[in-house]
């Protein structure tokens, strides 16, 4: 039988590495498995752990996605944009508020992003950003609203604020606050309130089944339980708090790692998830499920320094988070190598010890699987397509970066 290293190798021996392929047979499983986790409820598609317009398209494609959530206005703008596929998508949430001018400007003053495109709010001063963008533009009477969406924090505070286990987000976390701020946009007539996003990053991005520390993926789980019915019975309240206010498209929770608790919950009418689909290295350790890599880089062998040592090119991708070793990229294929603990992952070379460097030639390559999902599309400007489940080449794709952009 024909290993999966034969078939990447096989299908890319015209390539010269570096290089970075997506697996498309991987890639459809991961997004089936994830349409089966969500319970019935769309999946919106997060921009930032995929980083392709045409990816995205066909993401977009199957059934159970529906939406795009981009990671800064200027992206969103650009998703929208006319080109001669059309936009990416006719309905972009932007999951981080934007304090960037000439983008708000550029939104107000073009009604067909203003009816495509929803902005993150969870402060009055963003609320006045917009106002202020408004102000300067020279809009119709016709012109839609703007539509924006607030941002509650979702971290779990057993002990109140001194313990807190999630990410900074919001400061908008009651009931009460999600209703005042609920007020606040509609008391402006240019405005109008599209939905709720409650991201509990705690569960989606951590998971709770670390290799070699069983006691500490017991206490993950417990900790992530208690903040999953916590964050329901919250999110039902703030969600029936702003609905006492005015209406709501959508309620957005959950991430890939929380798709089976988030998409039971009879608040949320659609949950967002990207990181699925690549697979990336931080995503192996969960117990509600296990994804087929799909994005991975190839790096040439180009010494051979010592026995049991191969030196690739390049290799220091590190991902963002914490500064730890896990932020760093994997060696994959061939099975059994790991990094010199003097130099790690390098900027221009990177060692490889371990028996099966003793195997690798100049020449060979190693193939490596990044920390975390989109993040790897800022180091190569293409992606190559290889269908593992027939061993050819499908072509490519240009990432982000290959069409010019590059958005923080």
């Amino acid at each position: 039988m024909t290993s999966l290293r034969e078939k990447y190798e096989a299908a890319t021996r015209d390539l010269q590495a570096p290089f970075a392929i997506v697996d498309l047979a991987a890639f459809r499983a991961n997004a089936a498995a994830l349409t089966r986790r969500a319970h019935g409820r769309p999946i919106r598609v997060a921009s930032k752990s995929v980083r392709s317009r045409e990816l995205l398209r066909r993401t977009l494609a199957l059934p159970g996605y529906s939406g795009v959530m981009a990671f800064t206005l200027p992206e969103a703008l650009w998703l929208a944009a006319p080109s001669p596929d059309g936009p990416v998508d006719d309905d972009i949430l932007v999951a981080y508020p934007t304090v960037d001018l000439p983008a708000l400007d550029e939104l107000v003053r073009s009604p067909e992003a203003a009816r495509i495109i929803t902005l993150m709010v969870d402060d009055t001063a963003h609320l006045d950003l917009i106002d202020a963008a408004v102000s300067r533009a020279d809009r119709g009477p016709d012109a839609p609203p703007v539509r924006v969406c607030l941002d509650i924090d979702a971290s779990w505070q057993p002990l109140g604020p001194s313990l807190r286990v999630g990410a900074y987000r919001s400061p908008v976390r009651t009931p009460r606050q999600a209703a005042a701020l609920a007020r606040a946009v509609k008391a402006r007539p240019h405005l109008e309130l599209d939905g709720i996003m409650v991201y509990e990053g705690q569960i989606a991005g951590v998971g709770d089944a670390p290799p070699g520390r069983p006691l500490y993926g017991r206490l993950l789980h417990s900790i992530q339980r208690r903040s999953a019915l916590e964050l329901a019975r919250r999110r039902a309240a703030i969600t029936r708090a702003v609905r006492a206010v005015t209406d709501l498209r959508f309620v957005n929770g959950g991430g890939t790692g929380s798709l089976h608790t988030t998409g039971r919950e009879r608040a949320v009418t659609e949950v967002a998830a990207g990181s699925g689909l690549y697979q990336p290295h931080l995503f192996d350790h969960y117990r509600s499920f296990q994804g087929r890599p799909a994005a991975l880089f190839a790096l040439p062998v180009v010494r051979r320094p010592a026995p049991g040592v191969a030196t690739v090119l390049g290799g220091g991708y590190p991902a963002s988070g914490p500064v730890d070793a896990h932020r760093a990229p994997r060696p994959h294929l061939p099975e059994g190598l790991a990094y010199s603990a003097n130099e790690g992952a390098g900027e221009v070379q990177t060692p490889l010890l371990g028996e099966a460097a003793r195997g690798l030639r100049v020449g060979d390559r190693v193939w490596m699987r990044h920390a975390k999902a989109g993040e790897l599309c800022e180091r190569f400007d293409t992606l190559h397509l290889i269908d593992s489940d027939t061993g050819t080449y499908e072509g490519s794709v240009p990432t982000y970066r290959g069409e010019g952009r590059t958005f923080l």
